[in-house]
């Protein structure tokens, strides 16, 4: 039996896919058996050729799994329900590992007696991306000292280790029955989000592995202001989204009007400050602009709005 399941959500990506499953056939000193686990969430089964491609690669221990409904939060539940490892590994089809990516994280995981160990994922510029997109390190990420513990604001499902036995938290219902990842939220984004809350409210021990690093692919399409604006609005969204979600009753009120009145002080506040720098510092405009549009989205999601990101293409 395994004991390290790594799951794989993959939509639309073969090429990229093809990268992932090679880089994680190279690993090398691994200290476990392994088992892959690949969710095609494509209603074409575009990874379907990847996965035949690779399944004497890894003797017998690459699952795959299709689910035509584009949905991330379902398509991670469904790689976990087949998991049989006492860990589970979580890592994104557009990102590949280092070499020794499994021996890190499970190091940490024992030298710290950790249940959930997240890593480091680091941009891999297409050639074609402006430098102004690269020394703004807009696709940059907190990076911490390993050991360190973190909690859900440095959470993430791209990268990551998890007991898996801490993903029941329901604990009156069945393993099989048990869905760690809300499906609310699997086409806007923030399911993750709102899993790592949980588990770190229930008592799980999170840290972070500086070793581990992957290295996410990042497109010219991808690396311009139009889609980083979306984002930027899209992540103020979620941020107030899941927010509110965790609070009940009367206090989800009190927190909204907080929160919305915060938004709203500074997004006026970011609006002026980008006009102000706009004639003197292109970048620092665009670093507000871009503070505007995240307010603007928490505001929005008070009339109703909700952006979707996954299975948009």
């Amino acid at each position: 039996m395994a004991e390290l399941s790594i799951c794989v959500c993959t939509y639309k990506r073969p090429i990229l896919l093809r990268r992932l499953l090679k880089a994680i056939s190279d690993q090398v000193d691994l200290p476990c058996s392994i088992e892959i686990i690949v969710v095609d969430n494509d209603v074409e089964k575009s990874a379907l050729p990847i996965i035949s491609e690779f399944s004497k690669v890894f003797n017998g221990n690459l699952k795959s799994l299709s689910l035509g409904t584009p949905n991330i939060s379902l398509a991670r539940n469904a790689g976990i329900a087949a998991a049989v490892g006492e860990f589970v590994v979580m890592i994104d089809d557009d990102e590949v590992p280092s070499s020794d990516w499994i021996f890190k994280l499970v190091e940490t995981q024992i030298k710290f007696k950790a249940d959930i160990v997240f890593a480091p994922v680091l941009p891999e510029y297409d050639s074609g991306v402006s430098d102004w997109i690269v020394d703004g390190g807009y696709f940059d990420r907190r990076r911490f000292k390993t050991g360190t513990r973190v909690d859900h604001r440095d959470a993430r499902s791209g990268n990551v280790l998890i007991r898996r036995s801490v993903l029941r938290i329901n604990s009156n219902i069945s393993e099989s029955e048990s869905f760690p990842f809300d499906a609310s939220f699997g086409r806007s984004g923030g399911e993750d989000t709102m899993l790592f809350r949980r588990l770190h409210s229930n008592g799980a021990l999170m840290v972070w592995c500086d070793d581990a690093p992957v290295f996410e692919y990042i497109p010219v399409e991808r690396a311009c202001i139009q889609w980083l604006i979306k984002r930027s609005y899209r992540t103020g969204q979620i941020y107030l989204r899941t927010e509110l979600v965790m609070v009940n009753g009367k206090g989800r009120f009190l927190r909204g009007l907080y929160l919305g009145m915060r938004a709203f002080l500074q997004m006026i506040a970011a609006l002026l400050l980008s006009i102000l720098y706009f004639p003197v510092n292109r970048l620092s405009a665009f670093r507000w602009l871009r503070t505007f549009f995240s307010q603007a989205g928490k505001l929005s999601y008070f009339f109703g709005s909700k952006s979707e990101a996954y299975g948009v293409k």
